[in-house]
């Protein structure tokens, strides 16, 4: 049904990472980082490199996970050892995901995250250590030479997913482009975000659902959207990724910060996997209710290997 649906989810266990997916600890780093039009980056990474982990994540399952800004070391590595371990298990390709700076917090109190230096920096090493792509947001336009050195995958916050001059930079680094879903927005209107990218000369893009307002302080997850993108024809072969940490949000509920209803995301994403979605984004941590930015959303590392059990099986009884 959808068009990214190939349901091929159960290849990849210990497949070698040589193309940056990462599913496996055997991997070596040729998957590297770096980037820009000519040709490789800083750790080796090749533009051939990023062309084959977007053919992965068109035609595999995928996770894009980690914790929601950049945190102890101690805690990333945690983090990302186990999904990769996990993901390996149910033939997920893996990205690891996690923010060097969280720029719309409710507060101006709150927790932001290490900056763009320090983090890249921090995900530089989870990259070599584990041997995953990397995949972080972009918050203006100047950063997105810096982060393209590091990351494989470029995430255009939700409520930026207009912004032409942070679409077009990011696409002409030549990294993979993830647009988040505009929660005021419906999945139609996603065509235009998607063309500012490949009218810049960057077709590597995917589209990430995750939610829409419903009055004030609420999100709710409207899978019209999930559908609309994926019948589109303008949009054929853009892998679709549901976010179903923030989907459940509650932004600014708690007055200084947003709340959440953690429960609902392992529902969210098994119904993602029963319409042909292939694409998955988690945050997750070992103690949720103590990390530093959105752990009312977030699913604790402790329950991630029941629900992608679960969704693994939902995915194989596609095909």
């Amino acid at each position: 049904m959808m068009h990214s649906s190939s349901n091929s989810s159960g290849n990849g266990n210990g497949s070698s990472n040589s193309s940056g997916n990462g599913s496996g600890n055997s991997s070596g780093n040729s998957s590297g980082n770096g980037s820009g039009n000519n040709g490789s980056g800083n750790n080796g990474r090749s533009m051939a490199s990023l062309d084959s982990l977007y053919a992965k994540l068109q035609s595999r399952p995928f996770i894009l996970a980690g914790t929601c800004v950049i945190e102890d070391y101690d805690i990333m590595s945690q983090v990302c050892e186990e999904m990769l371990e996990l993901s390996s298990r149910y033939g997920f390709v893996y990205v690891f995901k996690s923010s060097f700076d969280k720029a719309n917090r409710t507060s101006i109190n709150s927790h932001r995250g290490p900056g763009l230096e320090a983090g890249l920096e921090v995900l530089s090493k989870i990259k070599t250590q584990f041997g995953v792509p990397i995949v972080t947001d972009i918050h203006e336009s100047h950063q997105a030479g810096a982060i393209s050195e590091v990351a494989d995958i470029i995430q255009i916050p939700a409520f930026l997913c207009r912004q032409t001059d942070l679409l077009v930079s990011s696409a002409k680094t030549g990294a993979i482009v993830n647009i988040k879903k505009a929660q005021f927005l419906s999945g139609t209107n996603m065509v235009n975000p998607v063309q500012k990218v490949i009218e810049s000369g960057n077709s590597k893009v995917m589209l990430t659902e995750r939610g829409t307002m419903m009055g004030y302080g609420d999100l709710v997850l409207d899978f019209r959207n999930l559908i609309d993108m994926g019948n589109m024809a303008s949009l054929a072969g853009v892998p679709l990724i549901l976010d179903a940490t923030h989907s459940v949000q509650k932004p600014s509920s708690l007055g200084d910060s947003s709340g959440g209803n953690r429960e609902y995301v392992p529902y969210y994403a098994n119904m993602a996997a029963a319409i042909g979605i292939k694409g998955f984004f988690f945050e997750t941590h070992p103690n949720p209710d103590s990390a530093l930015s959105d752990g009312a959303n977030m699913v604790p590392l402790s329950g991630m290997d029941s629900m992608l059990s679960t969704v693994f099986n939902t995915l194989q009884a596609q095909q």
